[in-house]
């Protein structure tokens, strides 16, 4: 896998009313996104609460995802952490059915960029699978800065980053400077017009879950040029997409699935279903 492009959907983990994983939701999901036009998937991602899943669980979704998928579009796995020795192990656990891994920044320990770069250089050495860095800082207390991301985009086996910090001059010093095969994608769905504008290859999106036609329509526009059309829809969808992260991700997604009666709203803690004030909103933003 050399480049990664497009609409990517960041897939949820739906469960049952006993918090178990609901596979038969999780097919519908897939099922929804492939046919909405996604063009490529991620499983394990931030938002599918991979910080409750277990070892066993995680296993499980990979291979659930990849059987569903039966290889029609590229899929991405999450695999990362703050203790590089343990993600380079489950490396070797999560990566068979995956065409790139994804990898956070580490989270909670805050180091430094040398840190980050020889996290994700010690990753990119032992994973046997392309890898995509995540930069999310308002998750992680840590940002990616430019540099070092350029530096870590020379090496062979990292192909693209999630840039997530919002920070759309650090975004384009990376675009100015990256080499030809290095893809950027955008982790925020709000920003994902404009980003494209800029000269982004795609974008890892919460919204696909929901809206998969809809904002892959908005995606593919700008790629192609028609930032007209594009723009009418980013309009169209900024009240829906400020809803959908208003008390926090992936709690709207779910709750919009859940009134598109995809899934049941349930999520696990210290993570809670969406308040009836959301619901009320967001049901007026869906049709029935």
């Amino acid at each position: 896998m050399n480049k990664i492009s497009g609409m990517g959907v960041a897939l949820i983990t739906p469960f049952k009313s006993d918090k178990s994983i609901d596979f038969d939701g999780l097919s519908r999901v897939i099922e929804y996104v492939i046919e909405g036009g996604a063009d490529f998937l991620v499983a394990l991602g931030t938002t599918a609460e991979n910080p409750t899943l277990n070892a066993q669980e995680k296993k499980d979704i990979v291979r659930f995802v990849a059987e569903k998928n039966s290889k029609k579009l590229p899929l991405v796995v999450g695999v990362g952490g703050n203790n590089t020795e343990d993600v380079v192990k489950n490396l070797a656990t999560l990566c068979d059915e995956a065409d790139a891994v994804l990898s956070v920044v580490p989270y909670y320990n805050k180091p430094s960029q040398k840190g980050l770069q020889e996290h994700f250089t010690a990753i990119a050495d032992a994973s046997p699978k392309p890898v995509v860095l995540y930069n999310v800082p308002g998750r992680t207390g840590v940002n990616m800065t430019a540099d070092t991301c350029l530096k870590l985009a020379e090496h062979k086996n990292i192909i693209a980053i999630k840039e997530a910090s919002g920070n759309l001059n650090q975004l384009g010093y990376i675009l100015r400077s990256k080499p030809a095969d290095f893809s950027v994608l955008s982790g925020d769905d709000g920003l994902t017009l404009m980003q494209i504008a800029m000269g982004i290859d795609g974008v890892v999106s919460v919204v696909g879950n929901a809206f998969p036609k809809e904002f892959g329509e908005l995606v593919h526009l700008a790629m192609e040029g028609n930032f007209t059309g594009a723009r009418l829809i980013h309009l169209q969808m900024i009240e829906i997409i400020d809803l959908l992260f208003a008390e926090g991700n992936p709690t709207g997604v779910k709750t919009a699935l859940a009134i598109k009666g995809l899934i049941k709203n349930e999520l696990r803690l210290p993570l809670v279903s969406g308040s009836e004030v959301l619901c009320e909103k967001l049901k007026k933003q869906i049709p029935s």
